[in-house]
């Protein structure tokens, strides 16, 4: 039972840091909400190891991937522990998938926090279309909701791209990210 719990809080805690991560470097790739209170509550929360990985990761035509590498390592070092509170033991083989599923894991988070987005913005234009937050989810969910813009006419003046974007998102997360955590747990086991 103390095993459990603390496979449960090294699980949140990394899953936690690693979406306040991958967030920070979002937000900035697609400079949005820079002087927002997210962005702000973001870099008090990771300056401490972000700053200076920068010194020793530099940034790629406007990429900071100092932030992408530690939350890639954040998702590592978690599933990592976890193996270890499970008694398990890695050989060659078993460290590249696990390297590999970190990757996985961290587009799997990516993909759930653009749902996230979508559902917030979706809401929240029906609710109150002029909040704070709504420049914010715009500027986070146009790129992905842009393609399926301009194949999908507005019907009765309601855009349904959120929706068709959502399902390409599930989509997303049951064929492709799914198999390829299937196949790398073999390695793990």
């Amino acid at each position: 039972m103390l095993t459990q719990a603390a496979v449960f809080l090294v699980s949140t805690l990394g899953e936690l840091f690693a979406l306040a991560l991958l967030l920070r470097f979002l937000l900035q790739w697609l400079r949005v909400g820079a002087r927002g209170p997210l962005a702000q509550f973001l870099a008090a929360l990771t300056d401490w190891i972000v700053r200076p990985a920068r010194r020793i990761v530099p940034g790629w035509w406007g990429l900071d991937l100092a932030t992408l590498l530690l939350a890639w390592l954040t998702e590592l070092l978690q599933l990592w522990l976890v193996l270890e509170l499970g008694g398990h033991r890695l050989d060659s083989a078993g460290a590249a998938a696990l390297a590999a599923l970190a990757l996985v894991q961290l587009a799997r988070l990516a993909i759930y926090m653009a749902m996230a987005a979508l559902v917030v913005q979706a809401v929240l234009s029906w609710i109150n279309p002029y909040s704070p937050l709504a420049p914010l989810l715009d500027g986070v969910t146009r790129p992905l909701l842009r393609p399926f813009r301009r194949l999908i006419p507005l019907v009765a003046n309601v855009d349904l791209s959120p929706l068709f974007a959502l399902i390409a998102c599930q989509l997303l997360l049951m064929l492709p990210v799914a198999w390829l955590e299937l196949s790398l747990g073999r390695f793990l086991r």
